[in-house]
């Protein structure tokens, strides 16, 4: 089922229910090939988090993956966000709910950043990844994720710039690597080197 984003998927997988539970394929190489999944997928993850933890945005820049993503337990709220540059909808996003109950599963193709917050207790998300994970690529962004928010509409009012994830230090203040503030992340038009252009909707937060 695609998106406002097209080349991000999101999957509702046929469940075979009955009184003994139920059985379902998660993944099927030549299925999901037909409508844009190609992988291949050479890592599998798997978290478990407490109610209200955001994950997220992440991306690897020099080794872009593309993820699947799926939820054993509880509900989370999955955003993508378009960071290649060129794309028609570069800089814009799509939100899903996935959950145990619902099966969903949501593909982030390379490229984009991903995230989510979980909104159930407890949320065990695995997700299977086309490259490796390198700490030295990996990246995140600053932001909050807000589901009134509109998808499809442009991200703003948090900095986009990268900062590497593993690099960061609790007792010293993070600098933004594009507008050079420090802690509070810029928002998109206080930032004149910032990535993400202002588009029609300047109040549309992530």
């Amino acid at each position: 089922m695609p998106t406002d984003i097209p080349d991000v998927v999101v999957i509702e997988p046929d469940v075979h229910a009955d009184g003994r539970g139920f059985f379902l394929e998660t993944y099927h190489a030549d299925r999901y090939r037909e409508h844009g999944i190609a992988g291949p997928f050479v890592q599998d993850n798997h978290s478990r988090s407490v109610a209200g933890t955001l994950r997220g945005l992440h991306l690897q820049i020099r080794r872009p993956q593309g993820k699947l993503i799926r939820v054993i337990e509880g509900e989370i709220f999955d955003v993508a966000v378009d960071v290649r540059r060129g794309s028609p909808t570069f800089g814009r996003w799509v939100g899903e709910t996935l959950s145990a109950g619902n099966f969903k599963q949501m593909y982030v193709p390379p490229g984009f950043a991903h995230g989510f917050a979980v909104v159930s207790p407890i949320a065990q998300v695995e997700y299977k990844c086309t490259d490796l994970y390198d700490p030295r690529a990996r990246s995140a962004w600053r932001g909050t994720i807000r589901r009134s928010a509109s998808p499809g509409r442009s991200v703003s009012r948090f900095c986009p710039s990268v900062i590497p994830s593993t690099r960061r230090s609790p007792s010293r203040p993070t600098s933004c690597r594009t507008c050079n503030r420090r802690e509070s992340p810029a928002s998109r038009a206080d930032c004149d080197q910032n990535p993400i252009r202002p588009q029609s909707d300047p109040a549309t937060n992530l």
